[in-house]
């Protein structure tokens, strides 16, 4: 198998499928913007580069046959640049999307997301897209609240099927060096479906204290939201993904046993794996 090239190999999944392939003893390159900061797994090779500059890229992607490509953000400007030159050198490219036939954190986030598919479906380059549904790791954002016992957050019933992480990383790092998953896009999910204040009351339970729901207002969560986020198309689209879920509740799939054989890892599994964020 040829060298692996891995961008955002330090992020939430990157650096769980950079561990994955040290420990099979693969070829594996990783991109980082600050080598000097990067904590990757030994025999991790490090290289300087950003997706942001493509020309950054070019030295990178030698003899590089496959590329694990998370994006960093939803700035588009240099998609089309960052694509050609992956296709210009290497073979395959495992593009961490998310689920697009949803809204999901917004509709700008979606409509990026479903750009660079059509972007790599047109290069040339062997493809398979990972579509996961809501990230567990999103749930972070309400660890302040969680230590004073109260999550004030809209649409407390929106009811989620929220992925660990490291299910997202083994699916990426099983597709990364087995064959077959050409073409493919696979929605991925965790194995149940939890409302928000379900989540809250889980996390409450894991790091042994109550935690109560009290829904917001949304016209007051778009005013503090603005304010931690400063898009206004980012946080109607986040709001309204929410309340949907409320009405239709987000899909379970089934992706994460058929590929890796297990079950998904629950959102308690998940809450205890990070049950010190919380404390």
């Amino acid at each position: 198998m040829g060298k692996i090239l891995l961008t955002g190999a330090t992020g939430n999944v990157g650096k769980h499928v950079a561990t994955h392939l040290a420990e099979s003893g693969l070829e594996v390159r990783a991109l980082v913007r600050d080598p000097s900061r990067a904590r990757l797994p030994d025999g991790v090779e490090v290289v300087q580069g950003d997706l942001t500059a493509p020309e950054t890229l070019h030295p990178a992607l030698k003899d590089v046959e496959t590329v694990f490509l998370v994006w960093p953000g939803f700035a588009a400007e240099t998609a089309a640049d960052v694509v050609e030159a992956i296709a210009g050198q290497a073979r395959r490219v495992v593009y961490l999307s998310a689920d697009v036939a949803d809204l999901q954190e917004g509709e700008q986030a979606t409509i990026f997301h479903q750009d660079v598919e059509r972007l790599i479906r047109r290069s040339g380059l062997t493809w398979t897209f990972l579509r996961p549904c809501g990230f567990a790791t999103n749930t972070l954002g309400w660890a302040g609240q969680i230590r004073q016992g109260l999550v004030r957050w809209p649409y407390g019933e929106a009811s989620r099927s929220l992925i660990h992480e490291k299910d997202i990383a083994a699916v990426a790092a099983h597709v990364l060096t087995s064959a077959g998953h050409g073409g493919a896009a696979y929605v991925l999910s965790g194995p149940e479906r939890l409302t928000q204040a379900e989540q809250a009351r889980v996390i409450g339970e894991v790091v042994g204290r109550e935690v109560r729901w009290e829904d917001l207002p949304p016209e007051v969560a778009r005013e503090e939201l603005l304010a931690a986020w400063g898009d206004p198309a980012f946080v109607d689209g986040a709001l309204r993904g929410w309340a949907s879920f409320v009405t239709e509740p987000e899909k379970v799939t089934d992706t994460v046993r058929t590929l890796l054989g297990r079950p998904a890892l629950t959102f308690r599994q998940w809450a205890e794996d990070h049950a010190d964020d919380f404390r």
